[in-house]
């Protein structure tokens, strides 16, 4: 009885113990040593997996971030309390950078672009975009049946009224969105930014007009408009360069065909404090709209109608006696 059944267990048992042994030996021999450092980056990310950093997953951009690869401001869901922990296991400054949204370069929903047919196929952009080019008149313009909203792990995107809508408190710039869409016009833009070009039809004015009652004209309106050379019209399009966009909205208010959106609501007026104004003229003079008036060694005023928020003129005041509320 011991013969058939106790043998084979001590053998089992010996055999067990003898490969225990070799493992624990070859891991000790074999061993990759990993950065301490790795462990708590990774502990701090936010563990999404989204692939918005363009790393495979989140230890693997913590190892990136250790070895110097990229940037402690790397993850584009974490945000600043992110970014300001990582920088403190590094031992360095936290990058400076404003965050980005995602936003949908186009205003053509049903109410203002023209459909070629009913599309009654896949709820799908890709499969719509196979049906010669899809329902909208415009080739440029949204699709919207929503792959993006389904490739966003956020719950940051949907389709109103046929095009596709991000909710900018939501997004964490993870760039899956911008992956999805067929048509490539989703982009990446600073949050700070208050004012978009939502239009990428290249055609001429005339075509662009047939199609889509807000499309850019391509009238060069704005670019006069503007006073910061922030704004250009390249292949037939409005271009805003947000590196010089200040804000004014200036091109937002003559857009004659309301292609370019404004959030007039967070438009900023200049305030002079009379307490700090010592009267010297700066801000006067780096005043594009003539919306400041005194004389030197006189207090300063802001000429409520004409100032458009530009915040130059704060920038520029040596004694911080202006502020943008």
């Amino acid at each position: 009885m011991f013969d058939s059944i106790g043998l084979p267990v001590i053998v089992l048992g010996g055999i067990a113990v003898f490969f225990g042994i070799v493992l624990a030996y070859a891991s000790k021999k074999f061993a990759v040593e990993v950065d301490p450092r790795v462990t708590e980056i990774r502990d701090i990310l936010p563990g999404a997996n989204c692939g918005g950093c363009g790393y495979a997953g989140c230890d693997a951009l913590a190892e990136a971030i250790v070895k110097g690869e990229v940037t402690v401001s790397f993850c584009p869901v974490g945000g600043d309390d992110v970014t300001a922990k990582i920088a403190d296991i590094m031992g360095i400054e936290a990058d400076n950078t404003e965050r980005q949204v995602a936003r949908v370069i186009c205003c053509g929903d049903k109410d203002n672009a023209v459909e070629k047919y009913e599309y009654q196929g896949i709820e799908d952009c890709k499969a719509a975009e196979m049906h010669a080019g899809g329902a909208k008149g415009c080739r440029f313009g949204c699709t919207g049946l929503g792959t993006c909203v389904r490739e966003c792990p956020f719950d940051a995107i949907h389709i109103v009224n046929g095009v596709a809508v991000v909710d900018e408190d939501k997004c964490t710039a993870c760039k899956k969105c911008i992956a999805a869409c067929p048509k490539g016009i989703i982009e990446l833009v600073p949050v700070s930014k208050e004012v978009r070009v939502l239009c990428k039809n290249q055609d001429k004015g005339k075509s662009v007009a047939e199609v889509c009652k807000v499309g850019c004209i391509a009238c060069q309106k704005c670019v006069k408009a503007c006073k910061f050379d922030a704004i250009k019209v390249e292949n037939n399009v409005a271009k805003i360069d947000y590196s010089k966009c200040v804000n004014c909205m200036m091109c937002a208010e003559v857009c004659p065909t309301k292609t370019i959106y404004a959030n007039f609501a967070k438009r900023k007026k200049a305030f002079i404090d009379e307490d700090k104004c010592i009267g010297c003229t700066i801000c006067l003079k780096h005043c594009n709209f003539t919306a400041i008036e005194g004389e030197l060694k006189a207090k300063h005023k802001v000429l409520d109608d004409k100032c458009v928020g530009c915040g130059q003129c704060a920038l520029k005041c040596p004694k911080n006696a202006i502020e943008m509320k």
